[in-house]
């Protein structure tokens, strides 16, 4: 029998198995704006970074950077990326729902477009806290529940969109630095075309 990690690691290598960038490799906007908020040279961990734009960007900045994706053929693609830009990048290939965060690690903790059923992503959030170091931060952007059948990106399934009121509950104790829900234009590849309304939110761990 095919697990669900099987499953969803089989639909993400197809994705990124071809040769061009899914979803570009420019960094993503909200990433580029509040980046500022990691401590310069900070240890950061990339979840679900796909082709790994987003992590060799952070890299480029001086950061010590992990991406993690379930997708090896996305891991892969994103070594030759930072080989390219000529910067430093630790991949792995993992299943975030069982992958161990580690305790007080990083120093920034990086979520753009991950989108995970809603039991899946609380406990994993609940995780990414422990992983943090005081003071470390965690930047995510998702889809929002109004996404759906906009056709513009993100996951067909309501489960897997985000509200930000559920959001900013699951991240105990850190404090909200920003948070946004609402349109914005969204170009990142063929995937990811036009306005999409989304969630964005940047905590501190104290």
């Amino acid at each position: 029998m095919t697990s669900p990690g099987n499953k969803l690691a089989d639909f993400w290598n197809q994705r990124y198995g071809k040769e061009e960038f899914a979803y570009g490799t420019a960094p993503n906007d909200f990433l580029v704006e509040f980046a500022r908020h990691i401590k310069p040279g900070g240890r950061v961990l990339c979840l679900a970074d796909g082709e790994g734009r987003n992590g060799v960007w952070l890299a480029a900045q001086g950061h010590a950077v992990t991406s993690v994706d379930i997708a090896a053929e996305g891991m892969a693609k994103a070594g030759r990326l930072a080989a390219e830009r000529h910067v430093a990048l630790n991949t792995q290939v993992a299943d975030l729902a069982t992958h161990d965060l580690g305790l007080e690690t990083w120093d920034a903790i990086v979520s753009i477009f991950m989108h995970l059923p809603t039991r899946l992503r609380r406990d994993l959030f609940a995780r990414t806290v422990t992983a943090l170091r005081p003071g470390g931060v965690v930047l995510f952007e998702a889809y929002a529940k109004g996404q759906l059948g906009r056709g513009t990106g993100g996951p067909p399934e309501a489960d897997l969109l985000v509200a930000l009121a559920e959001v900013e509950q699951e991240f105990p104790g850190c404090r909200i630095l920003h948070a946004f829900c609402g349109l914005r234009d969204v170009n990142e590849g063929r995937h990811h075309k036009g306005a999409g309304e989304v969630v964005q939110l940047v905590v501190q761990k104290p």
